[in-house]
């Protein structure tokens, strides 16, 4: 966060999930401290590695689709580190005239900021310092209403972001919240860890985040679909994240659900 002479605190002596996850994905924006204990979650769950690209090409492939049908906003909460291509890139490939808004709350992305407005000229970008356990302040900021319509559809993406946000901080509320200020037609995609597949593997993982300093909370599937309640959920409905419509020729096409460790849905408001 900036003080009060506008200096940022980039805080990189503490290890962020954000810039962790940079790591697994082969990227260069991270620091000592992330990649320790980007080590040790590898250490105590070795799958990581192909659960963030299996989660990354899930991205892909879901922001497609929804652009593809017409989807031509988007909300990203939790954008992390820019890694092309991003979610902008994806769905201004397929509707060059598609808004996107990035959020995040790890000050050095605002850093990345630049990289992320490079949005194509028919279309626009915009980044957004916010947290998502504050969604009144997130869905308030200039950067988003300046950019986003939301009185007409959103695709609010909220990908492997919720197993960050503990029932503790009320995390179903939170994306009750973000679901109400939405127009009817908007949809919800979610990424979200699970123990369901690996239980003993995933608490090691949770346990390692911990003591980096980042609180998580793996779910369950039934969990997981409860964030979606209320809106109609896109065929396969919520699948590992390398079933969900997968492209046969990606790398991840072979995964299991042992590697993929999340679940992922996408959702349609009535």
């Amino acid at each position: 966060m900036a003080d009060e002479d506008g200096v940022v605190d980039l805080e990189l002596d503490q290890a962020h999930s954000a810039r962790m996850y940079d790591y697994y994905l082969g990227g260069t924006t991270n620091f000592p401290a992330d990649r320790e204990a980007a080590a040790k979650a590898m250490t105590v769950f070795p799958s990581i590695l192909a659960t963030a690209r299996i989660n990354r090409r899930f991205m892909h492939r879901s922001t497609r689709l929804l652009a593809r049908h017409g989807m031509s906003q988007f909300l990203d909460i939790g954008t992390g580190i820019p890694t092309s291509p991003n979610l902008h890139e994806v769905a201004q490939s397929v509707l060059p005239e598609a808004r996107v808004v990035y959020t995040d709350n790890d000050p050095i992305v605002l850093t990345h900021a630049r990289a992320l407005l490079q949005s194509h000229p028919a279309g626009r970008t915009a980044y957004v310092q916010a947290d998502v356990t504050d969604p009144g302040a997130l869905l308030a900021s200039p950067g988003l209403l300046d950019t986003l319509d939301l009185d007409r559809p959103v695709a609010l993406s909220l990908n492997a972001l919720l197993h960050f946000v503990p029932d503790a901080l009320g995390a179903h509320e939170i994306v009750d919240r973000l679901k109400a200020a939405l127009a009817p037609g908007s949809t919800l995609t979610v990424s979200h860890a699970t123990p369901d597949f690996d239980p003993a593997g995933i608490a090691r993982l949770t346990s390692a985040y911990q003591a980096a300093g980042t609180p998580g909370q793996a779910r369950t599937r039934d969990e997981i679909v409860r964030f979606f309640d209320g809106w109609r959920l896109l065929d396969p409905g919520v699948t590992p994240t390398h079933q969900w419509r997968p492209d046969l020729d990606e790398d991840t096409a072979n995964a299991t659900s042992v590697e993929a460790a999340c679940y992922a849905g996408v959702a349609r408001k009535p």
